[in-house]
C-alpha cells in the first residue's frame, strides 16, 4: 500500500504519516463509502482505524486500488469510535 502526501488537508505534525499508515493497517479497520448522489465526482472514501498506540483515528481518502491520498485525518470523535468498537465486537 502507497500513500500520496500531496495535498494533505491536515497537520502532519499532530497526525503523522506513520500513525495514518498504521490505521490503515489496523486488521479492523473499517471502511466506508459515502453515499453521493453526483457520479461524476472523485470518490472519497472513509477509514476508522487504530494505531499500534491505540489511538482511534478517522481518514477521509481517495484511491486507485494502487496509490492512497489521505485528504484528511484526525483523531475519531466519541460516536465515531462506539460504532468502531461495535462494529469489530460483532466480528468477533
Amino acid at each position: 500500500m502507497e500513500f500520496d502526501w500531496i495535498d494533505c488537508h491536515f497537520d502532519l505534525k499532530k497526525v503523522t504519516p506513520i500513525e495514518v499508515e498504521e490505521s490503515f493497517e489496523d486488521p479492523f479497520s473499517i471502511r466506508l463509502l459515502p453515499e453521493f448522489g453526483d457520479s461524476d465526482a472523485e470518490t472519497r472514501f472513509f477509514a476508522l482505524g487504530k494505531t499500534v498506540n491505540n489511538r482511534y483515528l478517522f481518514s477521509v481518502f481517495w484511491t486507485d486500488g494502487k496509490m492512497y491520498r489521505v485528504i484528511l485525518c484526525r483523531d475519531m470523535a466519541e460516536d465515531e469510535q462506539t460504532f468502531y468498537e461495535r462494529k469489530n465486537a460483532e466480528w468477533v
